[in-house]
């Protein structure tokens, strides 16, 4: 067991939030009770993980999605009344990371998904040092890339580029993060892979030269909280569990 205030320090230390300026708060968005002995883990806080988190006695839902984004209604009504609601009735705590998470040299989305695939990142670029990138030893088609990243995330990608173009250098960024596709292509990437794709960004891979993969926003982003929900359970000897919600985005 160990004391909420005490988790809520030593995560906010470890998360370096200082550093970003984010769209949503991060850290604890909803108290719950004082004293937390199991930690259930997932990529949204929507009702569905609420509801399985209870149900698996948790004491903490530790999120990359959480609530109170920027521009958006601030008002505690329909789906947003509900949630907080069930929280507060069943008093959970809600702990959410966005680009902390991320961003994180460990347990970050990025580094996760490119251990995951086989990628050992040699930096990072762009805003707030998002965009991952890294050399293969031995290089690939695009179209065995994809089968990799099927096999991985047991969901089927969407590409963008030639199949049998051949990747020595890949760039990545999960989530929704086709945005970044230029600065993939001025670090020289042959591919560059994130959750989601824009329209527009079929034409600029295109005119760029550089493959496009669109693996999921949630497929990209389960294995960064996953991992914090790990290394928090072991620092403070509690219980762990991993609920994914399906997601076909």
């Amino acid at each position: 067991m160990v004391k909420l205030n005490e988790l809520t320090h030593y995560t906010q230390q470890l998360m370096h939030v200082e550093r970003f300026k984010d769209y949503c708060p991060n850290g604890l968005q909803v108290e719950g009770r004082q004293d937390v002995r199991k930690i259930v883990s997932g990529v949204t806080a929507s009702m569905a993980l609420l509801e399985a988190a209870h149900k698996a006695n948790a004491d903490l839902i530790l999120v990359h999605h959480g609530y109170f984004w920027r521009n958006e209604d601030a008002r505690i009504v329909g789906i947003k009344r509900n949630r907080i609601a069930y929280l507060m009735k069943n008093d959970l705590n809600l702990m959410a990371y966005h680009l902390p998470l991320d961003a994180h040299a460990e347990f970050g989305n990025n580094v996760q998904l490119g251990k995951l695939l086989g990628f050992n990142a040699v930096d990072y670029a762009g805003d707030e040092d998002l965009v991952a990138y890294a050399e293969l030893e031995t290089p690939i088609t695009l179209n065995d890339l994809l089968l990799r990243i099927e096999g991985c995330l047991q969901r089927s990608p969407m590409s963008i580029g030639d199949s049998d173009k051949l990747i020595k250098k890949v760039a990545w960024c999960t989530g929704a993060a086709q945005s970044y596709i230029e600065t993939a292509a001025a670090l020289g990437a042959d591919v560059f892979i994130s959750g989601e794709i824009s329209e527009q960004t079929t034409h600029q891979a295109l005119e760029m030269g550089l493959a496009y993969v669109a693996a999921g926003h949630h497929a990209t982003e389960r294995y960064g909280v996953k991992a914090l929900g790990e290394h928090l359970a072991f620092k403070f000897n509690l219980e762990h569990e991993f609920i994914d919600i399906n997601n076909p985005v």
